[in-house]
């Protein structure tokens, strides 16, 4: 019984084989599709980075070589840099700062209009406009500061809200809002020493700053 036993057994052996053979030759190309494609993908993206490093390369050294001249020569510089993604926020915000007047305000409009930019982007354009726009109305102002407050550029934001109070003659409440940025340990040192000037100039009295 041993002999016919070990026979069937391998003939079985050999009919699993050939069905594991049949079925690497209808199916493999899958399992050979999937090393591709994760393969594959693998090089895309790596392609992507790399292509991505050297357009921010390209972009930064045109910016920089722009930054380096002065007037309509900078802003004709500026203007002329290919941009893609946030490259065109910066670029919008360097524009702004080279051209004068109402295409200065034109450029801070779009971008601050622009969906698709990042939202630190976007509150920094608001910012230059409230400052730079003398066409806005104070409310106008004041709804454009108190949107972006919560946010990035929020204590700068609470700094331009503080001498709209001025600028409507709230004193008071001026130098409340002005002596709270004092003693706000997030203020950097140079919007400190503003609000301390402001308030001196409004005849307040200094409060203690947040490392005194």
């Amino acid at each position: 019984m041993s002999t016919p036993d070990s026979f069937i057994d391998e003939v079985t052996e050999e009919v699993r084989r050939d069905r594991l053979y049949g079925l690497v030759r209808k199916y493999g190309w899958i399992g050979i599709a999937l090393v591709l494609a994760i393969v594959g993908g693998a090089s895309w993206n790596e392609w992507r980075i790399a292509q991505h490093d050297a357009r921010a390369e390209v972009f930064g050294a045109g910016l920089a070589a722009a930054l380096d001249q002065t007037g309509a020569a900078r802003a004709d510089a500026v203007a002329a840099l290919a941009a893609t993604g946030g490259q065109i926020a910066l670029k919008q915000l360097f524009l702004a700062d080279g051209l004068d007047g109402a295409a200065s305000i034109a450029a801070l409009k779009s971008l601050a209009d622009d969906t698709s930019q990042a939202p630190m982007y976007r509150d920094l354009a608001v910012l230059r406009l409230v400052m730079l726009d003398d066409a806005m109305s104070l409310d106008a102002r004041r709804t454009a500061l108190q949107d972006i407050s919560g946010r990035s550029f929020g204590i700068l934001a609470r700094e331009q809200l503080a001498y709209l109070l001025i600028a409507e003659g709230k004193t008071d409440e001026a130098i409340a809002a002005l002596s709270a940025l004092v003693q706000d340990q997030a203020a950097p040192s140079g919007l400190i020493a503003r609000a301390q000037q402001a308030i001196i100039s409004l005849g307040g009295t200094l409060p203690e700053t947040s490392a005194g």
